[in-house]
């Protein structure tokens, strides 16, 4: 009678490789935690508040120009994308429009200082010289030469509903009925004309406020432990306690390098980033689920192998699978990343490096902690319903 067949499966013996991983892991995350906590992420508008500009170019515009001229007027943060075609541009920046004001005043009048302007803008008046919504800017430490520059500017600007009060105590008053969005407009429109050729209209430009990004922040920093959470309690409900702290592992192992990748490059990390990095969460999630179902189902199916025999005749089982499923996905991903646009340039990056790490930890991050916890047939043994054998008799 012939023995009853075991596995001889030919299998790649992943686990030699262990301790080689956990070395390269944790370079990866104390190179990560360390720029996290030294650099911090460069959070994009969508978090720290600023302005967003939408900018309608006659001729095909030279984003390297218009960058340029952009940092010598003052506003060196502006991020400027291509937003449809060559000629309209997207242009963001943290700077507030009072500070586009009050900075671009001073750069075109003589001997004045941004931080002596002071805006106001008119609420509530029935003063028909201070018109509601109207705009009061306040020159200090200001002598009659910057009074008269700031009349030219203002002419030069294109706006006629104002007036210039009289220089007193080294100060004068500008009041405009015309409010702080038109005056921004312009001051960009003059900046902006200044990279080209041809004219420059604004198309649309909206505030997104600090405490509006705080919340987007705090938001998005709960769902992702919310998503972490969630992830351990199905883990465990569905395998075994052992497989969720291994799953959990992997999942933190692989958002903390995509964060560090980020804090140590300076790319901003925006809204879209961020849901790149749910969504890694989740490619993550459901290539370590696959590997731990075949683990299961091998502990429990071969019986006279070691438990780093089980792990690697698993991951080679599930090997084929994990790599056309990585590579496809990656193809997409490099295709968006040269062809998509700057949008969702930062979008593809933290997708390409959350799949590769994401692969990576399905192998040598789960696998390895439940190893490192002695994972063994028993801890996946179906339990037996007391009294089950009485069951069957008749």
């Amino acid at each position: 009678m012939s023995k009853k067949q075991q596995p001889a499966e030919k299998s790649i013996n992943f686990m030699s490789q262990r301790f080689v991983a956990i070395i390269c892991s944790a370079i990866l995350l104390v190179a990560s935690l360390g720029s996290l906590a030294i650099n911090g992420l460069n959070f994009g508008l969508d978090f720290t508040g600023g302005l967003q500009v939408e900018a309608r170019y006659e001729n095909p515009a030279d984003l390297e120009q218009v960058r340029d001229t952009l940092a010598q007027s003052g506003i060196s943060d502006a991020v400027v994308v291509f937003f449809g075609s060559d000629r309209d541009l997207k242009i963001t920046t943290q700077q507030s429009r009072e500070g586009i004001v009050s900075s671009q005043l001073a750069q075109q009048i003589d001997g004045a200082l941004s931080e002596s302007i002071t805006l106001d803008i008119v609420r509530g008046s029935d003063d028909p010289s201070l018109p509601q919504g109207g705009l009061v800017l306040t020159f200090n430490q200001a002598n009659a030469a910057q009074q008269q520059a700031a009349d030219q500017v203002f002419s030069q600007l294109g706006l006629k509903n104002y007036r210039v009060t009289p220089l007193k105590d080294t100060a004068f008053t500008i009041v405009s009925s015309d409010g702080l969005q038109t005056l921004t407009e312009l001051l960009l429109v003059d900046v902006l004309e200044k990279s080209t050729d041809g004219s420059v209209n604004i198309k649309r430009t909206e505030f997104v406020g600090p405490q509006i990004g705080d919340e987007l922040r705090d938001q998005g920093g709960i769902g992702m432990m919310f998503a972490l959470a969630v992830v351990m309690l199905y883990v465990a409900m569905r395998f075994q306690f052992k497989f969720s702290v291994a799953a959990v592992a992997a999942l933190v192992h692989d958002v903390l390098i995509v964060l560090g990748f980020f804090s140590l490059t300076g790319l901003d990390f925006d809204l879209t980033v961020l849901a790149a990095v749910l969504a890694v969460i989740g490619y993550s999630l459901n290539d370590t689920i696959v590997v731990s179902d075949r683990i299961r189902e091998n502990f429990r199916k071969i019986r006279k192998s070691s438990s780093t025999e089980v792990v690697n005749i698993s991951l080679t089982q599930t090997l084929g699978r994990t790599l056309v499923t990585s590579l496809t996905t990656m193809l997409v991903l490099l295709a968006l990343f040269f062809v998509g646009g700057e949008l969702i340039h930062a979008f593809s990056i933290a997708l390409i490096i959350g799949i590769f790490i994401g692969t990576y930890s399905s192998i040598y991050v789960a696998a390895n902690i439940l190893l490192f916890m002695n994972i063994t047939k028993e801890d996946l043994i179906v339990p037996v319903k007391e009294g089950a054998e009485f069951d069957e008799m008749p």
